[in-house]
């Protein structure tokens, strides 16, 4: 049930392990995240074949969730590797992304929170993410669930054919994470 502000209730969604039953929903909010401009710098829509390679590298340790609503998923997050190097191990990237018609509804919020969860089980200390500047809602949302802004990448990347910054932020997990 939905509350009149338009927030989610907790009995109306629930967030679950991603199948791969789940993919063909998961690419189509992936590609409006990309049509929209203010969320990747991916340009090129994701194909079903570009989804299942994602996928598979995303069994054991890098978690991937989806917001379910009324039996529909309408948003997931997704733990991703950082680095390849060994002394990065307990480190995940980020990515979390939205159905346009549940944006700001309280959804990235539940689905940052059982991503954590699951970051914690898979010994990760710490959640890093890149962030467009001007993603207003994004950076809203990650505030809100405590990460801080470490520091910006100028024209680090090309977005409709300009350079644009691209904003750092972490969140570190457990107990001094907690405390912060």
């Amino acid at each position: 049930m939905e509350e009149k502000t338009g927030i989610l209730s907790s009995s109306s969604l629930s967030i679950r392990p991603a199948q791969a039953r789940d993919l063909e929903t998961i690419r189509d909010i992936y590609n409006q995240g990309i049509e929209d401009g203010f969320a990747t710098l991916e340009s090129a829509p994701k194909t079903s074949g570009d989804m299942l390679a994602w996928f598979e590298e995303h069994r054991g340790r890098y978690a991937v969730r989806v917001a379910e609503k009324g039996g529909e998923v309408v948003g997931w997050a997704s733990l991703n590797r950082y680095a390849q190097r060994c002394a990065y191990d307990g480190v995940a990237d980020l990515s979390v992304y939205i159905a346009r018609t549940e944006r700001g509804t309280g959804v990235g919020t539940r689905l940052l929170e059982q991503l954590e969860r699951a970051a914690l089980e898979q010994d990760f200390h710490k959640i890093v993410l890149l962030a467009l500047p001007f993603n207003a809602a994004g950076r809203k949302l990650y505030r809100k669930a405590g990460y801080r802004e470490v520091g910006t990448f100028e024209q680090q990347g090309m977005l409709n054919g300009r350079r644009v910054d691209v904003m750092i932020m972490e969140k570190l997990l457990g107990e001094r994470g907690a405390a912060e």
